[in-house]
């Protein structure tokens, strides 16, 4: 039963024989905590924090950046893009002394970049080498080893960002926070579903999709017996049938969608019948385990941002 409520209050109930979830995770961007939780003070600064990539074809949004010193939190795709819209924003006429502040809980190592000019998705190859130009350049300063605590406000209103080991930086004008999305389970508390209390993606999916054990390319060929729940006919596909694992890629959605309808058809030769070749190299190449970063400092943080 799908509850179903109209933008002009009406609401009404629709009766499905099955039902695929392939509503991502975008809507439910994770925390600047570094302990998975909302920092302290977080709340109190929301004005200045954003958890998207800034648009900077909005004439707004760039001003918003333009000239600012802004602290971007996380270590993925996500964050590169921010740092390389920010540098070119710096480089621009109207962005003078705009300066990014990278705030990685790791530290940076060999594999920080992804796969560069081996990767075999060369547009992710390319967005890993810009963010490394970014900081080369000195547009971008990089922060290791740093786990968010807090945020306090500086007498200028400016935000001090607190580690958990009590460091604290020079103040920014903005942060951007950018550590990972995660499903919006919400809607679905009346059904029965069997979910990895770590990444919460399917039981059967959460060991083949592991970041701790698989990267994007080593994620094993699966499709409905792996995305399925206790309740009949219920599939979490997508990005959010990974859950908090941040190693998905878009071919596997649709492998995954594939599978899913031909079981749906009453053809389970082609439903069970799953190939997927994936790039082995990139952002998301290597294990999520401890790295050795520049400096010596590890950190043995979970996979997720």
């Amino acid at each position: 039963m799908v509850h179903v409520e109209y933008a002009d209050g009406r609401e009404d109930r629709v009766l499905a024989r099955a039902v695929i979830d392939a509503s991502g995770t975008w809507p439910t961007a994770g925390p600047a905590g570094g302990s998975g939780l909302p920092a302290l003070g977080e709340k109190a600064a929301a004005d200045r924090i954003a958890y998207r990539v800034p648009d900077l074809r909005d004439p707004a949004v760039r001003a918003r950046y333009a000239g600012r010193r802004t602290a971007v939190i996380g270590s993925g795709a996500s964050a590169f893009t921010a740092l390389v819209h920010l540098a070119e924003l710096a480089e621009s006429g109207d962005g003078a002394g705009t300066h990014a502040v990278w705030i990685l809980r790791r530290g940076i190592s060999g594999s920080t970049f992804g796969g560069g000019t081996a990767d075999q998705l060369p547009a992710r190859g390319a967005l890993g080498l810009a963010a490394k130009a970014a900081v080369d350049e000195g547009h971008a300063e990089a922060v290791t080893g740093f786990r968010t605590e807090a945020f306090e406000r500086a007498t200028d209103g400016r935000l001090v960002l607190v580690a958990g080991d009590g460091r604290r930086l020079d103040p920014v004008d903005e942060v951007i926070v950018l550590t990972g999305l995660r499903p919006d389970l919400s809607f679905l508390d009346e059904l029965r579903l069997r979910l990895d209390e770590r990444l919460q993606a399917p039981v059967r999916l959460a060991p083949l999709i592991d970041p701790n054990q698989h990267s994007c390319g080593t994620v094993p060929p699966h499709g409905h017996r792996e995305l399925s729940h206790p309740e009949r006919g219920l599939y979490l596909v997508g990005m959010k049938s990974y859950g908090r694992a941040p190693t998905f890629l878009a071919m596997t959605g649709y492998e995954q969608v594939r599978s899913v309808a031909a079981a749906l058809a009453g053809d389970l030769a082609a439903a069970d019948h799953v190939e997927l070749t994936l790039p082995e190299t990139g952002v998301c190449g290597g294990t999520g385990l401890s790295v050795t970063p520049v400096g010596g400092q590890t950190d043995a943080g979970g996979c997720c941002g």
